[in-house]
């Protein structure tokens, strides 16, 4: 009888643990972009971020009232829409970033399904050499393509991001060669403020801009 009780609370916390994931439903965009996350729980296996961590991107936005936003590394779309939901609550637009064009193809089909593509510049490049090209100013930066090229990324977008920015970041619980550098020149900037999200389980580093950079003599 004790298991049966156990299992009954188990199924309830579950339940109530899935709806905590996602943001109060208000409008129609919102019930579909839901309903289509709901859908598709299982099939975001090709390096996409999970649940948890897709509402902690969409919360640091509304929050701050970010407008634009970067991602470096698309996958198949899970966090890219969760970021361009929340920035249909600000207002905003997102550009992503994938070189895989199979991946590309993909992300951009799931856009248009969940209702959120006018907020999305899908863009089919190697980040590499479009990050650094980038013209304007950005509020928020989600870095999750290749882990060796993270502190690249970072030094890339830091001019562009604006003071009151936020450049978050992928997998950094890993702290892999590439991450560790990363993590370690992240912490070394003092006009940055930069913490991490325990409850993740890949982790992801929130590094809030201060200021802006410094002049070396």
């Amino acid at each position: 009888m004790k298991l049966k009780y156990v299992a009954v609370a188990v199924l309830i916390f579950g339940v109530f643990f899935a709806k905590a994931q996602y943001p109060e439903i208000k409008t129609n965009l919102d019930r579909k972009v839901k309903t289509f996350l709901e859908e598709n729980v299982n099939n975001w296996r090709d390096m996409n971020v999970p649940i948890s961590d897709g509402k902690t991107l969409y919360d640091i936005i509304v929050e701050n009232n970010y407008t634009k936003a970067v991602e470096i590394g698309t996958s198949t779309g899970h966090s890219a829409i969760w970021i361009a939901w929340a920035l249909s609550k600000t207002g905003g637009k997102l550009i992503t970033i994938e070189i895989d064009k199979k991946r590309w193809l993909e992300a951009k089909a799931n856009f248009k399904k969940a209702g959120v593509d006018k907020f999305i510049d899908a863009r089919l490049a190697d980040a590499h050499d479009l990050v650094p090209s980038l013209p304007g100013k950005y509020d928020f930066v989600f870095s999750d393509a290749d882990k060796y090229w993270y502190k690249n990324y970072f030094v890339n977008m830091d001019p562009k991001l604006k003071v009151g920015g936020c450049f978050t970041a992928h997998n950094t619980s890993m702290r892999i060669s590439g991450i560790r550098e990363f993590v370690e020149y992240i912490e070394s900037l003092d006009y940055y403020e930069t913490s991490y999200v325990r409850n993740s389980r890949s982790g992801i580093s929130i590094s809030y801009k201060k200021a802006e950079k410094p002049e070396t003599n």
